[in-house]
């Protein structure tokens, strides 16, 4: 999908194809798999909701589609839009890239694919001047690597954010400020589908709070009992994950000590939470000329 605006142009892509081009020059593509994120949302929701978020945010409109499904339909349309949007989806994505690249509209590129055709989306986006938005579950920290690397050298911003929701990330920065007043911690997690646990922010979660001076657990810290949870990072934080069709994707985080229990909790119930997120980072990776890695460093 590609995306065109009143402002400094931006690019997005998701990975599946769809590109969005807008005012602030975002070029987004986004992807119509139907692989699952760690939210239990398809690509297919997400990338839908992605291009009707960009169609409706100031100074962003969609300028192009790619995708291996869907060819020659109207993005719109495929997005259940009231309006189509005139923009037929192709699956050339060198094509597209060439041709948002001959305006003068900045390009960002929003990558909702998978971790294995990272690098290769952000150094195709690169080649064509274009900025990227990485929102892949499980990307491995050898990519995050090297693709800083590979950023710094090119003097190309990126940002790899392990979540867009801005509530996700207002839990993990209360999590680090309790960390400091309590000795015991447990993360309690449910998704509505299984996938892989512990689930990704319930990783980033633990590794914020640990490394911090403090041991969490001490009195069960070695205990390899299976109901007591895995144990994430070095410094005991325990998590447990269940899998429970129909409720919503919840992430809890319980703090305590004698007498106290401060508790932080978390629900998505839609993919649209994620949204403000990636306008949000779309708007702020065209102004970095590296690697950012978490959307908290741009807030």
């Amino acid at each position: 999908m590609a995306v065109e605006a009143a402002d400094p142009a931006t690019e997005v892509t998701d990975g599946c194809g769809l590109r969005l081009c807008c005012g602030w020059g975002v070029g987004l593509r986004l992807r119509l798999a139907a692989t699952l994120t760690d939210d239990g949302c398809g690509a297919k929701e997400i990338g839908r909701a992605a291009v009707i978020a960009v169609t409706k945010a100031r100074g962003m409109e969609v300028a192009g589609a790619i995708d291996s499904y869907f060819l020659g339909e109207d993005i719109g349309k495929v997005c259940d839009m009231e309006e189509p949007l005139e923009i037929p989806i192709i699956s050339d994505l060198t094509m597209v890239l060439g041709s948002i690249s001959q305006t003068k509209a900045t390009a960002v590129v929003v990558d909702f694919t998978d971790a294995s055709t990272v690098y290769d989306n952000v150094k195709q986006a690169t080649a064509f001047g274009m900025k990227s938005v990485v929102y892949v579950p499980r990307i491995k920290m050898e990519t995050v690597s090297a693709l800083s690397a590979f950023c710094e050298k090119a003097s190309m911003g990126c940002l790899v954010a392990p979540t867009l929701s801005i509530g996700s990330i207002l839990l993990q920065q209360a999590a680090i400020s309790a960390s400091f007043h309590y000795n015991n911690v447990e993360i309690v997690e449910s998704r509505p589908n299984a996938g892989d646990f512990p689930s990704q922010d319930a990783i980033q979660i633990a590794n914020n709070i640990t490394n911090l001076g403090q041991i969490y657990n001490r009195d069960d810290i070695s205990t390899d009992v299976p109901a007591r949870g895995q144990v994430v990072g070095e410094d005991g934080v325990r998590v447990h994950s269940m899998v429970l069709p129909g409720l919503p994707s919840s992430t809890t985080v319980y703090f305590s000590r004698p007498g106290e229990v401060y508790t932080l909790k978390h629900d998505i119930t839609d993919v649209q939470s994620l949204m403000p997120g990636l306008i949000l980072a779309i708007r702020k990776v065209v102004r970095i000329k590296n690697l950012v890695y978490g959307l908290e460093k741009l807030l």
